[in-house]
């Protein structure tokens, strides 16, 4: 598997990057739960935005659309940017991360993107996406903490997508997982202290943050 040699111009560049941002914005988790008249999402268990804290209202429904609908903004940023060139597809592809982490529309407070990061890996690469997949599976499966499985597939999956021959989007996934780990913090202090929530627990209205 070798990357296509293709350029973009720097106006198409910046035009896919704003694009591949504003999709990535979507916040669809906070929109399934106000339709399904749970209330603000922000304000329900950790106050996240993305699948995670969805299933913590009780809706498995709910959070799985949030999953495949904030995967397909990352997707669907790269299939369209690529019609503009390899370069493109991969500006656009971090244009849909940075906007789910950064959404414009909550004061620019999103999620931690390991969605939109699953999208983006099954536009690249599906075995890349696929061993994402394994490698979260396995580590929740044993460890019921999302968050752990999070961390362990964000760290597999650059190294997969390098292994695969694709040098220049496995530096984009490097560099992703760097910014979602960091998004991580908390759960990674949480995770140390031995107080992070075990996946399908479910919890009560924090005082606030989203994070």
């Amino acid at each position: 598997m070798t990357e296509p040699v293709a350029s973009a111009g720097a106006l198409a560049l910046v035009l896919v990057l704003f694009f591949g941002y504003v999709l990535g914005s979507i916040p669809f988790g906070v929109l399934f739960t106000r339709l399904a008249g749970l209330g603000d999402l922000r304000a329900i268990g950790s106050g996240n935005i993305g699948t995670t804290n969805v299933l913590r209202t009780g809706r498995k429904d709910l959070a799985a659309l949030t999953l495949v609908f904030d995967a397909l903004k990352g997707t669907v940023a790269v299939l369209v940017a690529w019609h503009w060139g390899y370069n493109a597809a991969l500006v656009a592809g971090f244009g849909a991360f940075i906007g789910h982490l950064f959404p414009v529309w909550l004061r620019f407070r999103g999620g931690k993107g390991v969605a939109t990061y699953l999208g983006l890996l099954i536009a690249f690469s599906w075995i890349a996406a696929l061993v994402f997949a394994v490698l979260w599976l396995a580590t929740a499966a044993a460890a019921r903490y999302s968050s752990l499985a999070a961390i362990v597939a964000l760290i597999g999956s650059p190294i997969a997508v390098w292994l695969l021959g694709l040098p220049a989007a496995a530096v984009l996934f490097a560099i992703l997982s760097v910014i979602a780990l960091v998004r991580h913090h908390e759960n990674i202090r949480r995770l140390l202290a031995g107080t992070e929530s075990r996946i399908g627990a479910k919890a009560a209205p924090p005082p606030g943050a989203a994070s």
